[in-house]
């Protein structure tokens, strides 16, 4: 079914490619650090993130860009609320959970759903003892960056194609367990600042006993390995009271391999894309408060992806951690 075939991809659109998200905050409280980590003088956050995702067009098996029928008009907006806790001084965890809006018209065809996606708990470990944000670099001490080291699981508490569903414009979820290592460095040398991450995801297998609502044979099916790195670089512009805005540039690749059905290569899965995103964030002076925007934007030509949709994202999260 063409709606099913192409729909596929939605099930990992832009929330999938976002290291960037709008909880971000260094260790310094406002720099360009890629997930919900709290910054070293705070104990613990709350946050809230809003995301408008537009689809325009996908990539085929072969990285071929292609448009998607006249009168197509495809979106999702998503909420996600989340929270962090620091453990010690150097242990901190975080949990975040999605609600999804689908609003999608395609080949004149409409589809509207809603419900939660699906939720992450992190587990991170901070390698560095004292703050690393310098305005020189005198000593040698002064060139060590921020790092992090974490564990990710992905829970499946969306709405996937294994439940009671018709097509894939109707799931917020992917309907597989997931567990990703990660790894951060980010440094900043006022007013400059720059990070490096790196995810790898296993997937957990799953048995299948029904696809879109229909009962089928049972099978074991297994999604592919994942592996995902994003590099950015930002400017800190210092505001009257000592509140900071943060523009940061970052660009981020994302593949997973092709997963399995009953140990057989499924042929159909496996994916491929880039990105880029430019963010805009301000802290206030004591970093308890920090508002993000981002706009996340895919290049619409052959070879930047595969088995994917090209989107464009618009997201805003506000943060507050206490002492």
């Amino acid at each position: 079914m063409l709606v099913k075939s192409i729909g596929t991809a939605l099930l990992v659109g832009a929330a999938s490619l976002l290291p960037w998200s709008a909880f971000a905050a260094s260790c310094c409280g406002g720099g360009s650090s890629a997930s919900l980590l709290l910054s070293k003088m705070k104990e613990s956050m709350v946050g809230i993130d809003l995301a408008y995702e537009s689809y325009n067009g996908f990539w085929d098996n072969d990285g071929i860009w292609r448009e998607d029928p006249p009168g197509s008009d495809l979106n999702q907006t998503r909420i996600s609320l989340g929270a962090a806790k620091r453990i010690n001084d150097n242990w901190q965890t975080a949990i975040s959970v999605p609600f999804v809006w689908n609003d999608n018209q395609y080949a004149q065809n409409s589809f509207n759903t809603s419900g939660v996606g699906d939720s992450t708990v992190s587990l991170w470990y901070e390698a560095f003892d004292d703050i690393t944000c310098t305005w020189v670099l005198d000593t040698l001490e002064d060139y060590k960056p921020a790092m992090y080291f974490g564990a990710t699981l992905n829970i499946p508490t969306g709405i996937s194609p294994y439940d009671d569903v018709k097509n894939n414009f109707d799931i917020t979820g992917r309907g597989f367990y997931r567990l990703d290592v990660q790894a951060l460095f980010d440094k900043t040398v006022y007013p400059w600042n720059a990070s490096v991450s790196f995810n790898y995801g296993k997937h957990f297998s799953r048995s299948v006993n029904r696809e879109y609502g229909q009962f089928v044979e049972p099978y074991d099916k297994q999604l592919g390995d994942r592996l995902s790195t994003s590099v950015s670089a930002g400017y800190t512009i210092f505001l009257n009271g000592g509140d900071t805005l943060v523009v940061t540039a970052a660009y981020a690749y994302l593949k997973e391999k092709k997963g399995t059905i009953n140990g057989i290569t499924d042929q159909t899965s496996g994916l491929r894309k880039q990105g880029f995103s430019l963010t805009t964030a301000w802290a206030s002076s004591d970093v308890s408060k920090v508002v993000k925007l981002t706009y996340s934007y895919t290049p619409t030509r052959d070879g930047w992806g595969e088995n994917f949709p090209t989107t464009n994202t618009l997201a805003l999260g506000v943060s507050h951690a206490f002492d």
